[in-house]
């Protein structure tokens, strides 16, 4: 009887130990993002996305929902602050109006290339992460986009070539460049780029290889002239309370896998530009370089635009671009 008891005893001490065992909680977040699958941003972050939930062992999933499935590209900053989702996609140059640190890369000729985007990405890091902070939110990455070029029914051989197209861009900056390029330049969100087509509210873009490939833009026009120009950032955002709750291991992978998601990124934007390229030749696409002028021309507007930014700018965002400046000696 004693023995029986002892391991009767024993049994139930046992069976209250597992019971009282701390059991991992698991959480899911939602994430928004305005870019399709096909997109290497996309590709990206379900890399990020697989990465934290092997090493969390499901701890934290993510449900990513894209291509403006959720929320439109322009409202994720908003959802992600507000917590609508806990996580987001964003491009920085849709929030110029916000501040102007946004419209930095945004302008042609201060990054017209990967090695000198990482430079400002690197520069501008510490004033994203005290501003985003300030709102509730915290960067895990940025992603550079690739080049930029001229979409149009016909090749570009001069400036006199761009004057009078109803050209599709995507900020105030790139709407003063096709301004001064001569071109009706009309801010559009790319998801409606076949519908304004069609509708021939515009008739030309300014965009990437990777926008062209994405709007499958060889149904409606036939050349690509490639400018470079521009390399902005996209960044995926965090709620920084939804962020917060999560176990400190948990947390130190996220940030862990965001600087991955970083040096992938850029490495994924350069092979994309060049695909997406072929891709679009491969599809009948006439690919061509901007003339000399063209590209002088965009260089004057640069150049005027960078010393307006420079009169606008807080003496912060000034400070992040003259550390910027500094790092190109």
């Amino acid at each position: 009887m004693f023995l029986k008891s002892l391991i009767r005893g024993a049994g139930l001490a046992l069976l209250g130990a597992v019971m009282a065992a701390p059991v991992a909680a698991k959480t899911t977040w939602i994430m928004a993002s305005g870019y399709p699958e096909s997109s290497f941003f996309t590709q990206n972050i379900r890399q990020f996305i697989e990465a934290v939930e092997t090493r969390t062992n499901g701890e934290l999933t993510i449900d990513l929902r894209p291509n403006d499935s959720l929320i439109k590209l322009d409202a994720v900053k908003r959802a992600v602050q507000s917590g609508q989702v806990q996580l987001g996609e964003i491009r920085l140059s849709s929030y110029g109006n916000e501040a102007e640190i946004y419209n930095l890369d945004n302008i042609p000729g201060v990054a017209s290339d990967f090695d000198q985007a990482w430079k400002l990405m690197e520069a501008s890091k510490p004033y994203f992460d005290q501003m985003f902070g300030k709102n509730g939110m915290r960067v895990l990455s940025y992603v550079a986009w690739p080049g930029q070029g001229f979409y149009t029914q016909q090749p570009i051989n001069s400036l006199a070539d761009i004057k009078g197209l109803k050209l599709r861009i995507y900020s105030q900056q790139t709407q003063r460049l096709g301004a001064g390029l001569g071109a009706e330049a009309i801010i559009l969100p790319f998801a409606e780029v076949p519908q304004a087509i069609a509708t021939n509210m515009i008739d030309s873009l300014w965009t990437s290889a990777q926008t062209g490939t994405d709007v499958q833009a060889w149904d409606f026009l036939k050349v690509f002239t490639y400018t470079g120009t521009m390399h902005q950032k996209n960044a995926i955002i965090v709620n920084q309370r939804a962020f917060r709750q999560l176990p400190e291991e948990v947390q130190k992978i996220v940030l862990d896998e965001g600087e991955k998601a970083t040096a992938r990124g850029w490495r994924m934007a350069e092979a994309a530009g060049r695909e997406r390229e072929q891709m679009l030749a491969d599809h009948g696409m006439i690919l061509g370089k901007a003339p000399a002028d063209v590209l002088a021309r965009i260089s004057e507007i640069g150049d005027e635009l960078t010393e307006e930014w420079t009169q606008k700018a807080k003496p912060e965002e000034l400070a992040v671009y003259e550390t910027y400046r500094a790092s190109l000696k």
